[in-house]
């Protein structure tokens, strides 16, 4: 198993896609904190918000596949087919089951104030609305994902650092 993690840890394509949700996931907790001041550390690993890290983490592998490959292969095209459905379901399917969530959250809501009991077995009474992504903030990964993916080949995997 270590040894597994190790080459994991050595492989240029992991360690974009790494970096990519990482640094995604980093600008999330730090505009969370700066813009509204507010110390949320499920922001750190949390779906939603500003910018994708589904879109990063895919994209900066994709990006990684290419670099690596030296232009259009089949598994970089295997990657971007991939990365396009993420994108859409999180701009799409997942954005949409927030909405969702946030209406029941106010059906709920507006039950209690009626004093009408709501069991919902086996879960919190609050949904999670935050899912999803608007194409601003997939936008945003897409453009993170690449550019973590080209630091990290032209400054680390080539040595330029």
């Amino acid at each position: 198993m270590w040894q597994v993690i190790y080459e994991l840890s050595q492989n240029y394509i992991a360690q974009a896609a790494f970096w990519g949700w990482f640094a995604a996931q980093t600008i999330k907790f730090l505009w969370q904190l700066l813009r509204y001041r507010t110390l949320r550390v499920e922001r750190l690993v949390g779906p939603g918000g500003f910018p994708s890290s589904h879109t990063s983490f895919v994209i900066s592998t994709t990006t990684a596949l290419y670099l690596e490959h030296g232009g259009v292969t089949d598994i970089f095209i295997v990657a971007l087919v991939f990365s396009i459905v993420v994108m859409y379901d999180a701009s799409g399917v997942r954005r949409e089951a927030g909405r969702q969530a946030q209406v029941l959250n106010q059906i709920v809501e507006y039950f209690e104030k009626k004093n009408i009991p709501v069991i919902l077995k086996g879960r919190e009474m609050v949904l999670k609305e935050l899912l999803g992504h608007t194409p601003i903030e997939v936008l945003g990964g897409l453009i993170l994902g690449i550019i973590v993916a080209y630091i990290q080949f032209y400054y680390v995997y080539n040595g330029a650092l």
